[in-house]
């Protein structure tokens, strides 16, 4: 595996990576399980004579003031060891520098009316910051298609859109979130929490696994349900928990939908996300 820091050294990879597919694994590094998936995933996508490039930045643009940018975990030497053996060909860990050549970032990209709620009414400035990095990163790695994970299911969304309406040329693939033996979706903010938060925090999953329980009665028995658990864990401050349709639109009546939680604990913000198989309500 080669590592790559510079702008010259991605787009010289780039050239030389032959004929075959690119498949790109976008991080912010702090590598667990769920990303080791993503790249197998990649991997099955363009197959052994394909390149799998995995990026790990930990991108300013889209943490807001007062978040967790100065500390949000980075262990590059550990991503190192766990790409390499995972199978990665290229990784690009760039600088600051190198994604925002030009200083403060002055032309982003939109992320529309989907990327004002949810998380982006906590967050009124992040998604215009992911999608911004997510362009310029495919735009510097030219992958065929890129691999992200469902458990930041409105990302998902908004990276596909972006996609598919900007004309970019590559195809999202998402996977089912990997999940704790408790049922705790992985994340890299999971080392933020204290022994107490972390057993709290399983009452996310919980809620959803109730909600699915409760689905055949409608999305309002699903959101009852779901907040029901959550209700019994006061050290959980529910942000929002909510049923929608799968493209985050309106919750059908009945069929396919998705259920959304996030919840502070402490000062740790966690996501979870399952989907639904709404029954029409009695």
């Amino acid at each position: 595996m080669r590592v790559l820091h510079s702008r010259a050294e991605i787009l010289d990879a780039r050239a030389g990576a032959g004929a075959g597919p690119v498949a790109a694994v976008l991080t912010m590094g702090a590598l667990h399980a769920g990303h080791l998936d993503l790249v197998a995933e990649a991997r099955r996508q363009v197959g052994s004579r394909g390149t799998v490039v995995l990026t790990v930045f930990v991108n300013p643009l889209q943490f807001g003031p007062g978040e967790d940018l100065a500390r949000y975990p980075r262990s590059l030497d550990a991503d190192i060891d766990a790409a390499t053996s995972a199978g990665v060909d290229l990784l690009y860990a760039p600088r600051v520098q190198d994604v925002y050549p030009d200083g403060a970032a002055t032309i982003t990209v939109d992320p529309g009316e989907l990327g004002s709620v949810l998380e982006g009414a906590a967050r009124p400035t992040h998604f215009r910051g992911v999608l911004t990095v997510v362009a310029k990163l495919l735009h510097l790695v030219g992958p065929q298609v890129t691999v992200f994970g469902e458990k930041d299911y409105q990302q998902l969304i908004l990276v596909r859109r972006m996609c598919r309406e900007l004309e970019l040329g590559v195809r999202v693939v998402g996977l089912p979130t990997v999940r704790e033996p408790d049922g705790l979706a992985l994340s890299s903010r999971n080392a933020y929490l204290t022994p107490s938060q972390r057993a709290a925090a399983v009452s996310l999953s919980q809620a959803l696994r109730a909600g699915q329980d409760a689905a055949t009665g409608g999305a309002d028995a699903a959101l009852s349900a779901a907040r029901d658990v959550l209700a019994g864990r006061p050290e959980v401050d529910v942000d929002y928990a909510v049923v929608t349709d799968p493209e985050l639109g309106p919750a059908p009546v009945a069929g396919a939908a998705r259920m959304l939680v996030a919840a502070r604990l402490g000062t740790t913000r966690l996501l979870d996300n399952a989907s639904l198989a709404l029954g029409a309500p009695a």
